[in-house]
């Protein structure tokens, strides 16, 4: 029998901000947890550059949304422009939904950062431990665990960790999903791409116009920190290795421009696009770009892959806690795979918006007469209409029952539930059950989102009516529903909602309970529970 150097419930491999992630989820539910991460520290490069609505809902249930905040940018640079050159004005602009202004729909507001301003912050909440320079170079998985063989990048001495599941947020060359065979399907390798990490005095040109992006016709250009930085993003030459960066993004400021950028940093890497054929593999589960490459415009890639720890977190905690059956991992896939596919054909849409704004301002160059200043968008004001993706994620599977089949019983009649409505691009907020509860204020500073974490939540404008019930194992808490968002909701002064802990709706009960036993039987189904297993 091989020695074991450690024994932990969840193994992460991957230290980026969705391995992070998920270290603080699981932490809070007091899961055993180690990470392991082939770098030997974090990324000194920007990449993600946006943080969602949603991944901000998620990081205030973790209380860091305050600090992340702290170090972005404002809402003003929610914005992103297109031009002929940097130092060119706009031929058009759009506003990012969710980024440049609080929305009604949410009690947070999305942000512009850099990732490598992220990851230090979620490192610095998790208290778990963590290996950095430590590669896994081996699974084997066995009967009621996990044993992953890694090796110290520096020393060369391998180690053996025994974990009861492995969590593989480990990018989109993933080690793990390799090594289990699991294959991708979608385009691949869209485009080989560098980044430029620069210094350079450009507030001449966009003090007064800020931006998260400016698009140009000779790259894009990021402004990376409130105090200063840029980035430039663009396809990679072919002679990468005797290319003159600092030349090649001067002049990609623009003819005249006068400025020499100060280039710190080159990154090269690739722009793939696919989703993996399965998520699940045992007791090893993929997440983030493991799980699924998405093309970075719209920025929905990384926000992603929170989702989907988000998801998947609490899953786990139940199963290793014992509340919850090993059936109710399956759900993972279920109900994360069809969004990670739905996101990639939004990003691929979202590439060709671009592209065509960039087509109209070519045709307008070359029209033989004087150039006009503004280009009509070829799209509305929602920001590559999104927002319904972001927030109006609806999912299907044995942890959602929905209204028609939930009865006394609980599926005993052998229905198959409908599909979740789909809500498009643009964001209509659902208590059906699958939808991400809406946003209502409890009370003036006190969001619906708020009573969610570490329990089930039930919501209801009576709790005397339901406190009698009896629970499944587990936690439950039972919350006072303000009685003007019942007809919102659906529900009569005596209905409720069932909350799951990722703030999805499990179950709804539009009228008074139809008996003691309802609200047990419906945490039992949706956990995937063995009662007789319990103590």
């Amino acid at each position: 029998m091989a020695v074991v150097d450690a024994e932990v419930d969840v193994l992460i491999v991957g230290g980026g901000p969705v391995g992070l992630t998920a270290c603080a989820l699981l932490e809070r539910w007091g899961v055993r947890v180690s990470l392991v991460e082939k770098r030997g520290e974090l990324s000194p490069f920007p990449r993600s550059r946006l943080v969602n609505v949603r991944s901000m809902e998620i990081y205030r249930g973790l209380g860091l949304a305050g600090e992340i905040t702290s170090g972005a940018f404002g809402p003003e640079f929610g914005r992103i422009r297109f031009r002929d050159t940097l130092h060119d004005s706009d031929f058009a602009t759009a506003a990012m939904v969710g980024i440049n202004a609080p929305i009604p729909e949410s009690p947070v507001t999305g942000i512009v950062t850099s990732q490598d301003r992220l990851e230090p912050t979620l490192l610095a909440a998790a208290g778990t431990r963590m290996r950095f320079g430590a590669e896994l170079v081996d699974l084997t998985e066995e009967a009621d665990s996990v044993l992953a063989v890694l090796v110290d990048q520096r020393s060369g001495e391998e180690t053996r960790v025994r974990a009861r599941h492995v969590l593989a947020a480990d990018g989109a060359h993933s080690t793990v999903r390799q090594r289990l065979g699991i294959g991708t399907a979608g385009p691949g390798a869209l485009a080989a791409v560098t980044t430029v990490v620069f210094g350079a005095d450009l507030d001449g040109w966009c003090a007064d116009q800020p931006a998260g992006v400016y698009f140009t016709a000779h790259g894009s250009f990021l402004p990376l920190y409130p105090e200063g930085g840029w980035a430039w993003l663009g396809p990679t030459p072919e002679d990468s290795e005797h290319t003159d960066w600092p030349g090649l993004v001067s002049r990609a400021l623009g003819p005249g421009a006068g400025v020499r950028a100060e280039v710190t940093r080159v990154q090269h890497w690739v722009m793939n696009a696919f989703v993996a054929e399965r998520f699940r593999h045992g007791r090893i589960l993929l997440a983030g770009d493991a799980a699924h490459a998405i093309p970075i415009v719209g920025g929905l890639g990384m926000n992603t892959g929170i989702a989907d720890v988000h998801n998947l977190c609490w899953k786990l905690a139940g199963v290793v806690h014992g509340w919850a059956g090993p059936g109710l991992l399956d759900t993972y896939e279920t109900e994360r795979r069809p969004v990670a596919h739905r996101t990639l054909q939004q990003a691929v849409a979202n590439s060709k918006l671009m592209f065509e704004a960039q087509r109209l301002r070519h045709e307008q160059l070359h029209s033989g007469g004087a150039a006009p200043t503004r280009v009509e968008l070829p799209w509305s004001d929602r920001y590559f209409a999104q927002l319904g993706l972001v927030l109006g994620v609806a999912y299907r599977s044995d942890a959602v029952l929905s209204d028609a089949v939930l009865t006394d019983t609980l599926l005993t009649d052998g229905s198959t539930p409908p599909e979740p409505s789909e809500t498009g691009t643009d964001y209509v907020p659902s208590a059906e059950p699958g939808h991400r509860m809406p946003h209502l204020w409890l009370t003036p500073d006190r969001s619906t989102l708020d009573a969610f974490g570490e329990w089930f939540t039930l919501l209801t404008p009576d709790p005397a009516a339901w406190e009698q019930q009896a629970t499944a194992p587990g936690v439950l808490h039972i919350e006072r529903l303000p009685d003007e968002h019942a007809d919102l909701c659906g529900l009569s002064p005596r209905g409720a909602l069932l909350i799951r802990p990722d703030g999805h709706i499990g179950a709804r009960w539009r009228d008074c309970p139809p008996s003691d036993n309802i609200l047990r039987h419906a945490l039992t189904a949706l956990t995937g529970h063995d009662e007789t297993r319990s103590g």
